[in-house]
């Protein structure tokens, strides 16, 4: 019986698209897809002028070893990258930091022709960019597929140029899925044991049907290669912003004006049903649809259009998606029931770029004023790692290492959350806070007054 189940399974794979016997063998391959798919596959180098040696990349991750991999080198080099083929007039999609800065972009197909490309437009939020070359012949492209329909333990293909080799193909499976690497706002990388290196930036993930279903984008390593860890932008995510660059050049988002946190408790919405996903209202910002609503900060949103909001990332990327000047509804938890409320999406407002925001070494990256405390978020956990001076919150015993579990009742789970719940405080004109933290393993609760100069 194993042996027929087995000759089944032989016969199932050898049928399939992406596997295929080997002229040489009775093995199984995966050439006949990538014959298929390597035509639409592109390498971009790109030029910098010397004097543009400042430039660096604009994301930038909290993982020190995710950040190393955009990190590029000094004016006057040639960086390396990969892009695809989208369609028969030439546009081609890569990451921004490929081609950010850039005097000169040079797109070389599988057959070695090379062109000079253009930039149709770039999101830095996404870390996408549009560009385009020209021929008097229509280009092979490749076929856009739904990363959505993607499972964990899937087979896929990448294919780029890591390290200038030209294209190079590996093989591997969906690791995860909806991985946050602290690069943006809009985070939502598919996770891979796939081979991705330096120079693969931009270069498109298959499922074994042959369509892109993410974008290879960044890599986990200590050493700056390969460690079975690598991130690639879904398809799906680039699909809007990949349309506002063809048709305008650029990406307009909707916009309510809220900051929003992931909720941490349990919210009963009625006596046989609690509800746990939603987001937590931050912060209001003045002028905005959001402000002449009655949302509050404090709410938590439970749904869009009767849609369950997840998670902060994912309410963030559908508020953005939204079309400018559409009616939503939200419906909320506030004052203890579900309340609906119909706002208007507004057009995200432009933010200026900075040339080099100024770091004030004094205070390192933790540095919370209003408890004159350094901490870290480590595990979920958020560690008091140094006392800079007198506070209200170091007088009354607590240490180094010492744990800071909830504030005013909500717990914290990171620096970000720590600062978000004084700002509740604030903005309530309380300059009292009650503390919950763990010292000795022991809990620890302390009435703190803000430190606000």
């Amino acid at each position: 019986m194993k042996k027929i189940i087995a000759l089944i399974l032989f016969i199932v794979l050898c049928s399939s698209n992406a596997f295929a016997q080997t002229e040489s063998g009775y093995g199984i391959s995966f050439a006949p897809l990538v014959e298929k798919l390597i035509d639409g596959v592109v390498n971009i180098s790109t030029v910098h002028a010397s004097e543009n040696n400042d430039i660096k990349p604009e994301i930038i991750s909290a993982n020190e070893f995710i950040n190393e991999y955009f990190v590029q080198d000094e004016g006057g080099h040639t960086s390396l990258g990969s892009g695809f083929l989208i369609d028969p007039q030439g546009y081609i999609i890569t990451n921004n930091h490929v081609i950010d800065g850039a005097d000169e972009i040079i797109v070389k197909t599988v057959d070695d022709t090379q062109y000079n490309a253009k930039i149709i437009g770039y999101d830095k939020m996404t870390d996408l960019a549009l560009i385009k070359i020209d021929s008097d012949k229509p280009f092979p492209f490749v076929k856009i597929g739904d990363s959505d329909k993607l499972k964990v333990g899937d087979w896929i293909l990448a294919i780029g140029n890591p390290f200038g080799l030209g294209n190079s193909v590996s093989a591997g499976i969906v690791s995860a899925k909806s991985r946050d690497i602290d690069a943006g706002s809009y985070d939502n990388f598919i996770q891979t044991d796939a081979s991705i290196n330096q120079g693969s930036s931009g270069g498109p993930m298959f499922n074994m049907a042959g369509e892109v279903v993410g974008i290879n984008t960044a890599l986990y390593s200590t050493n700056g290669t390969s460690m079975g860890i690598g991130f690639a932008t879904p398809i799906n995510l680039s699909k809007f912003v990949v349309e506002q660059l063809k048709s305008k050049g650029k990406v307009e988002r909707g916009w309510l004006g809220l900051k929003v946190m992931d909720n941490t408790q349990a919210i009963e919405i009625s006596d046989n049903q609690n509800f746990t996903d939603g987001v937590t209202v931050s912060s209001i910002l003045d002028d905005s649809p959001a402000s002449k609503s009655d949302i509050q900060v404090g709410d938590v949103l439970i749904s869009i259009n009767g849609k369950n909001i997840k998670n902060a990332k994912s309410f963030s990327r559908t508020i953005a998606e939204s079309k400018i000047g559409s009616e939503i509804i939200l419906r909320i938890w506030q004052n203890s029931q579900t309340k609906d409320i119909s706002i208007t999406i507004a057009s995200m407002p432009e933010v200026k770029t900075k040339t080099k925001e100024k770091v004030d070494n004094k205070f390192p990256k933790g540095y919370v004023p209003e408890f004159n405390l350094v901490l870290k978020s480590e595990d979920n956990k958020v560690i008091i790692e140094e006392i800079l001076g007198d506070s209200d919150i170091s007088v009354k015993g607590i240490k180094t290492d010492d744990v800071i579990v909830k504030i005013n009742d909500r717990t914290v789970s990171s620096v970000d959350d720590v600062r978000a719940y004084i700002s509740y405080a604030q903005k309530d004109d309380n300059a009292m806070i009650k503390v919950e933290t763990l010292s000795d393993g022991l809990p620890k609760i302390l009435n703190v007054s803000l430190k606000n100069d």
